[in-house]
């Protein structure tokens, strides 16, 4: 049994998902990839599971949104594992890949999976569409590719969500301007040798990028926790950041945010960053 992998699966875990979603082979094993795969996300709810039983606990309801949710692995291990014992919760999957959106609706009807949603829209539109409930408690995007990580968030606080979870993911947007203001940060700073060779640009171009992310929550009053997922893979996509509302903001989050952004001559990104 330990050869198969099954030891390595949560105890509660439906297997017949685990086959659905080509987790688990029909022969009841685990490949590499598979296996690596099943980690990451058990990995991820651990971090999770405590703010559903908080939210649950607190409304005896819960509505978590899934941005750019992909083959939706999160969310129905997430509803297997949480959601599918209790009469209430409910999960929305927001993905852009209409073939995808499809298949999840078709998993979640054949499995039962009564309280999950899923729909065909970017993570830009979900923030204007009346498809998903005003109130919504837990925010999730992993690796939301590009700017979707930030729509996210806009998204997460126009419904005053509780919990933000976010895995981000590559942004080119910060590294794009830092490259185009570049001769004019040599002039002005020496701190632009942070970012002068290509390589470094897209590096410190993403790492800026999160921590702008994080200032822009405590702006809005969420305490953060940033930690990194064991066992991920690439550089920067293995960073965790997990946001709680306090309603109490950072005193100096906004200014800090500003004066980086004038710093580094990145003004171009304002009204991504500020609001």
């Amino acid at each position: 049994m330990a050869g198969s992998g099954i030891a390595e699966i949560h105890p509660e875990q439906s297997l017949a998902l685990l086959q659905e979603l080509h987790i688990l082979t029909r022969d009841g094993k685990l490949n590499q990839d598979s296996r690596r795969k099943l980690k990451q996300v058990y990995h991820l709810y651990q971090f999770i599971e405590p703010l559903l039983d908080e939210v649950m606990g607190q409304r005896g309801d819960l509505a978590l949104v899934d941005h750019g949710a992909g083959k939706s692995y999160l969310g129905f291990i997430l509803y297997d594992l949480f959601l599918k014992a209790r009469d209430s919760g409910r999960i929305y999957g927001i993905e852009s890949r209409a073939e995808l959106v499809g298949k999840s609706r078709d998993l979640a009807h054949r499995l039962g999976f009564g309280r999950m949603s899923f729909f065909n829209l970017s993570v830009e539109e979900s923030i204007q569409s009346e498809q998903l409930p005003r109130r919504v408690d837990i925010v999730t995007a992993l690796h939301a590719c590009d700017t979707a990580t930030d729509d996210a968030i806009r998204f997460a606080l126009d419904r005053q969500a509780q919990f933000i979870v976010l895995v981000p993911c590559c942004q080119a947007e910060v590294a794009a301007v830092l490259r185009r203001h570049k001769n004019e940060s040599l002039a002005a700073t020496p701190l632009s040798e942070i970012w002068r060779h290509p390589i470094h640009t897209r590096e410190f171009g993403s790492q800026l990028t999160n921590v702008l992310r994080c200032l822009l929550l405590e702006a809005h009053g969420y305490r953060l926790s940033v930690t990194e997922l064991v066992g991920w893979e690439h550089s920067m996509k293995n960073e965790l950041i997990v946001a709680r509302f306090s309603d109490a903001p950072r005193g100096n989050a906004r200014q800090r945010l500003e004066q980086i952004l004038q710093e580094l001559n990145l003004d171009d990104l304002k009204t991504r960053f500020v609001y």
